[in-house]
């Protein structure tokens, strides 16, 4: 199945992430926290646990660091109360945008974000206001050159939803959340390693922004995702350089 041209969309999003690698820990840590507080501390029971001990070895976070975290998120250690909240809005040209949070006190996370939102040329939405607009799907993207026969045998016979090839030659595996691990390992024992995969709400729709109004969208996602509570940012914008 064709697609339109997402490989420089996704390499400008990693490489904005890469940018940030400083605070990957501190995400990493509470995903493991929210984790394990809500399946337990064992991996091989809780796969958002694994999922989230793969992000912090990814990260070069070391054993006895996600050992820790994981202990004190179980109960063994003491530790702070988070829970997660989801905020949807509008950016620039109306590009919807979820953001996800872990926060200690929601009302200090909500006026965060809200300012953020109103100060850089974007709106705080309702529930339910956007989220419509994406999927919440398992999602792992190959290079362009990759063999997309290989990629669609392999994913599709591991269980995945859909293959989708972009114009750039990228291909796109999606899943459900719930088979995103099993196609994921598949795909790896054939020897087929995504640059991206992740569990992500994926935009079914996107709209393009260029120059001054991409600028400014890019400066809004910026200063969202600097904001110490949040977890996750996801939009349906495609920002060209």
């Amino acid at each position: 199945m064709a697609g339109h041209s997402k490989w420089a969309n996704i390499q400008h999003r990693k490489g904005r992430q890469d940018e940030k690698r400083g605070k990957i820990w501190t995400r990493v840590i509470r995903e493991i926290t929210v984790a394990a507080r809500q399946g337990g501390g064992d991996p091989a029971m809780n796969p958002r646990l694994r999922l989230a001990i793969e992000k912090a070895k990814a990260a070069n976070m070391p054993a006895d660091r996600i050992k820790y975290n994981v202990d004190k998120a179980s109960g063994t250690l003491e530790g702070l109360t988070l829970e997660e909240i989801r905020y949807e809005g509008y950016g620039i040209g109306g590009a919807a945008v979820i953001v996800d949070t872990m926060t200690d006190n929601r009302v200090r996370t909500v006026a965060e974000v809200r300012h953020a939102f109103s100060k850089y040329g974007g709106n705080l939405g309702t529930e339910g206001s956007v989220s419509f607009q994406f999927k919440h799907c398992g999602q792992l993207v190959f290079a362009p050159g990759t063999s997309e026969d290989q990629v669609m045998e392999v994913a599709l016979e591991a269980g995945a939803e859909d293959v989708i090839t972009d114009d750039e030659g990228a291909i796109e595996v999606i899943t459900s959340p719930t088979d995103f691990e099993a196609v994921k390992n598949a795909l790896e024992a054939a020897g087929l390693r995504p640059e991206l995969a992740e569990v992500t709400m994926r935009a079914e729709n996107t709209i393009a922004l260029a120059g001054e109004d991409a600028a400014r969208m890019q400066k809004l996602l910026d200063i969202i995702e600097d904001l110490d509570d949040v977890q996750a940012v996801f939009h349906n914008a495609e920002i060209s350089e």
